[in-house]
């Protein structure tokens, strides 16, 4: 039988791991104890952290979680982050899993009415736990990531069977272009205020986590993974792209350009330069877009994976009964 414990420090999770979540052991940078470090520090340091363990026999489940409001907890994510999972640890077969997160799901009723978890590529078992620990439990598509698996293909191959409509702009884009083009690994402080100043004349709003995305940078940097793209005119950055390459996965974490250039479009021009060097020289086995599905990253990418929510409302309160009718209807209704 499973034992669970709960922290409220990243701290103690930290020690109380040894090193079983990080770079070296995990694979994915979003089941990693520092991505839930810096995004907490940086995203949600005003909300208390949850974290909590399943063991069993050497074996564990952990699910990292925030408290943003009394008797609330929702999974430590925001847009930066490509996917949200349970993290396991000491590699348990899908039935030790199940013992896991059912006992997890258990340890949530203790004084929770509502939770929630999202993005998530496959909530199934989860969402089967929650229902078996007596919690009202409800999963909705919502939004997708868009995915590039090259096969190795080099990438005139692949950007043969790219839209005509794409090749035939870049071609044209691409001829006597004012733009000279760079892709950097390492972060230096003239680099990063380059990236802040295209973000800051590009068409998105404010970005609210600079501080997050420089620390991600810097971390990145140091372990060689980072990959920081730039198209200038005349010395100054117009469009930049953030990427990290990792374990042959390239993740696409942030794209921004100048408004005043959409006539150049000096972005799709390093958006070709980025996917050639992360197919040709990286030789990536898959490209993540992140999440969202906005239509130009069809073009681009060859495969769509649906993202998913769960909503989950302990029955014990009252208080739950209406948000859970709610939540109820919109999952049909949508």
């Amino acid at each position: 039988m499973p034992t669970t414990r709960e922290y409220h420090s990243l701290a103690e999770v930290g020690h109380a791991l040894q090193g079983r979540a990080d770079r070296l052991t995990m694979p994915s940078l979003f089941d990693r104890f520092d991505w839930y470090a810096l995004l907490h520090q940086h995203c949600f340091a005003a909300a208390p952290v949850r974290v909590l363990v399943a063991e069993e026999r050497g074996a564990q489940a952990w699910i990292v979680l925030m408290q943003p409001e009394a008797r609330r907890v929702s999974a430590l994510a925001n847009w930066y982050s490509f996917a949200w999972a349970p993290i396991f640890v000491g590699d348990p077969d899908a039935v030790q899993q199940r013992r896991l997160l059912d006992a997890l799901a258990r340890h949530l009723l203790v004084g929770n009415s509502q939770i929630d978890f999202y993005p998530l590529e496959d909530g199934g078992a989860l969402l089967t736990s929650l229902r078996r620990a007596g919690w009202f439990a409800l999963s909705r598509p919502m939004g997708g990531r868009y995915l590039l698996r090259p096969a190795g293909r080099d990438f005139a191959t692949y950007w043969a069977a790219r839209p005509g409509r794409l090749r035939t702009l870049v071609r044209r884009k691409a001829r006597n272009s004012p733009y000279v083009l760079s892709i950097s690994d390492r972060l230096t402080d003239d680099l990063w205020q380059d990236y802040v100043d295209v973000h800051d004349r590009s068409w998105k709003a404010a970005e609210p986590g600079l501080a997050f995305l420089r620390a991600l940078a810097e971390q990145e940097s140091d372990a060689g993974t980072l990959r920081l793209g730039f198209a200038r005119l005349d010395g100054r950055a117009v469009a930049t792209q953030y990427w990290t390459v990792e374990h042959r996965v390239a993740l696409i974490h942030k794209l921004s350009h100048d408004r005043a250039h959409d006539a150049g479009s000096p972005g799709t021009l390093l958006s070709h330069a980025m996917f050639a060097q992360a197919i040709d020289q990286d030789r990536v086995e898959l490209i993540d877009y992140g999440t969202g599905d906005n239509g130009y990253k069809a073009d681009w990418m060859e495969e769509r994976i649906a993202l998913h929510r769960i909503d989950a409302f302990n029955p014990r309160f009252a208080s739950s009964w209406l948000p859970a009718a709610r939540t109820a209807i919109s999952a049909l209704v949508g």
